[in-house]
């Protein structure tokens, strides 16, 4: 999703209660409250397959998946809607159960419009969750796939292509690049409704 302009600032319940009747969903960044625009067509596949891939390699163990629709909440006081979060083990959610407060996964796809906020000021907010083991960004222009892996000596970033399976040590399951990508950027022999 987009990051757009401020709208104005809310304490974090009158922003809670604001995202329960509003058509727009909104983050909370300390107060600043900021629209979430639409995404693109290549944008909602990627994150509907990596959700999809998730939800079919974890289906039989003690995991789950969320969509873009599931808030999770930073220790430095954000409030984000990540394309996809998941964990495996006992989830643990706010009063309203509306906010994920310990996802051990969380995957962005990257638009030219947050990219930039993707990687730097976002990264910076998710690192701030001790649950979060592993962070991963794919690239909605082409077939790559970037995961940054805590680490006892800070996060590592390891790269994957077409071809690669892209290992999620938090989850305990890989994703083939070319699988998350399927119809994504159609030949013309598939059609534009593909």
């Amino acid at each position: 999703m987009a990051r757009a302009v401020e709208t104005r600032r809310l304490s974090f319940d009158e922003y809670r209660e604001l995202e329960l009747t509003s058509d727009t969903k909104h983050e909370w960044v300390r107060g600043e409250v900021f629209a979430m625009a639409g995404a693109k067509r290549a944008h909602n596949r990627v994150a509907v397959t990596i959700a999809t891939q998730l939800e079919v390699a974890l289906r039989d163990r003690p995991c789950l998946v969320f969509n873009s629709v599931m808030r999770v909440r930073t220790a430095d006081d954000v409030s984000a809607y990540p394309d996809v979060s998941a964990l495996c083990g006992e989830p643990r959610f706010d009063a309203g159960e509306d906010e994920l407060q310990n996802p051990t996964f969380i995957a962005e796809v990257l638009s030219l419009s947050t990219e930039a906020y993707d990687r730097g000021e976002k990264f910076e907010h998710y690192r701030t969750m001790p649950s979060l083991e592993e962070y991963l960004l794919a690239s909605s222009t082409r077939p790559l796939v970037e995961v940054y892996r805590r680490e006892p000596d800070g996060w590592k970033l390891r790269v994957y292509r077409p071809g690669d399976q892209v290992e999620l040590t938090s989850l305990g399951c890989q994703l083939a690049v070319d699988d998350i990508y399927r119809k994504v950027f159609p030949s013309k022999a598939e059609g534009e409704g593909a």
